[in-house]
């Protein structure tokens, strides 16, 4: 959604430039009208180029990579986060599927209880701390992606707050000069 977002602010910020380079245009064409010597400095002054108009320093718009990164991720460990969460896995409750049990080191095995029911609820209590600190770097990657995007997203809107500003104030100069005429 932010990114979806932060694409309509860049077309958003393309549209006011073209209306400012337009609003320029018609102002020649009123400094024309309005007078002989309007006509004369016109036609010697240079035309202004009809290229795009100037972006500010706002590239093309493609989203925070931190955070196409971070849903990337997301989206590679959602399938094992809907096979280990438990209200999505599929219910099997054997209690001797332990197969994760072995692959736990020697080391790890030495620090179980010797009771083999007491080393299960062990294990099983370590691997769901191990999907509940996997969850937690997902969230935090995410997190992180997403601020540094409205971060991004911000300076564009203080960007196109000024130059909506700008473009307002020659509207109104311009709908004046007109009036005049």
């Amino acid at each position: 959604e932010l990114v979806r977002q932060g694409e309509a602010l860049k077309r958003t910020e393309q549209m006011v430039d073209k209306m400012d380079q337009d609003l320029k245009t018609s102002q020649r064409h009123i400094n024309s009208i309005k007078s002989v010597w309007g006509g004369l400095v016109n036609y010697f002054k240079a035309k202004p180029p009809e290229s795009k108009p100037e972006q500010n320093g706002a590239p093309e718009y493609y989203g925070n990579s931190r955070l196409k990164e971070a849903m990337m991720s997301s989206k590679e460990q959602e399938s094992k986060y809907q096979e280990s969460h438990p209200n999505l896995r599929k219910l099997d409750n054997s209690d001797n599927d332990f197969s994760k049990s072995d692959l736990v080191s020697s080391v790890q095995r030495d620090s179980y209880p010797k009771n083999q029911q007491l080393r299960a609820y062990h294990q099983k209590i370590d691997n769901n701390l191990d999907e509940m600190s996997s969850g937690l770097s997902r969230l935090k990657s995410l997190a992180l992606g997403l601020q540094t995007e409205i971060e991004e997203q911000d300076d564009m809107l203080d960007r196109l707050t000024k130059k909506v500003e700008t473009l307002d104030v020659n509207i109104k100069n311009t709908d004046r000069k007109v009036r005049q005429l």
